[in-house]
């Protein structure tokens, strides 16, 4: 097993999982991750959050197959930092990275999906 870097920061050992450097991190990688409504929905849940949350933990009206998709997409974009805790594959917003690279940009984007999704009367 390989040490990885969790979403805190801190070195924990698990199986390593590839992501971009801070300083890898494309906007356009990253508004493209977002454009999809199933990823977007993906980043909200665990900004709401906050934390790390487990694959289980989101109930996405797609297969296993496409969910994995989904969240491999978000990792390689540098939206989320992915790692095994056990079998568990752990997730969680890359915020801080995000913030500074593109300060305000995702803060602006979860407010907007906010507003339509109340608009529009969608579920997270």
């Amino acid at each position: 097993m390989t040490d990885v870097t969790d979403v805190t920061g801190a070195v924990a050992p698990g199986r390593a999982l590839p992501h971009p450097e801070r300083e890898e991190i494309r906007l356009e990688a990253v508004l493209h991750a977002l454009s999809d409504p199933m990823r977007l929905r993906i980043v909200r849940e665990l900004a709401d959050d906050g934390g790390e949350l487990t694959c289980s933990d989101f109930e996405l009206p797609v297969t296993k197959s496409t969910t994995t998709h989904h969240f491999r997409v978000l990792r390689e974009s540098g939206v989320i930092r992915q790692v095994y805790r056990g079998t568990a594959k752990m997730n969680g917003l890359r915020r801080g990275d995000l913030d500074d690279l593109f300060p305000g940009l995702l803060a602006s984007l979860l407010a907007a999906a906010d507003r339509q999704s109340a608009r529009l009367h969608d579920a997270p």
